[in-house]
């Protein structure tokens, strides 16, 4: 083998291996995971509804992952629960802002019939 090709080689076995390396454990991906599972919370979403309920399946898919040392597996988990997550905060926030609609609503209908009452 002449020493270019040598070179060339080299270079694609390392990158080769480079490639099957693992992925570093996903420790700010399980944080981030983690925070908008209790942000959540915070906001009023229940354990049982379905986003956060997926959110808790998936967390706890990652976890099983990371213990078996499937890094990647358990990134995309992660990152799939913080999503879920996220959703349950987002339709519990939305409930909320319909329910606060409502109820200025219906203080705006009985002003009018007060002022209707009036004149």
């Amino acid at each position: 083998m002449s020493s270019v090709n040598k070179r060339l080689y080299s270079l694609g076995l390392a990158l080769a291996l480079a490639g099957c390396a693992s992925d570093p454990v996903p420790d700010e991906q399980l944080r981030l995971t983690e925070q908008a599972i209790e942000q959540a919370r915070a906001v009023g979403a229940a354990d049982d509804s379905a986003p956060l309920s997926e959110a808790l399946a998936k967390a706890a898919r990652a976890r099983a992952e990371l213990a078996g040392q499937r890094n990647k597996a358990a990134r995309m988990a992660l990152e799939q629960a913080e999503l879920d997550a996220r959703l349950a905060e987002a339709n519990e926030l939305s409930r909320k802002s319909r329910e606060q609609l409502a109820q200025v609503n219906a203080r705006i209908q009985r002003l009018h019939k007060q002022l209707g009452d009036v004149q």
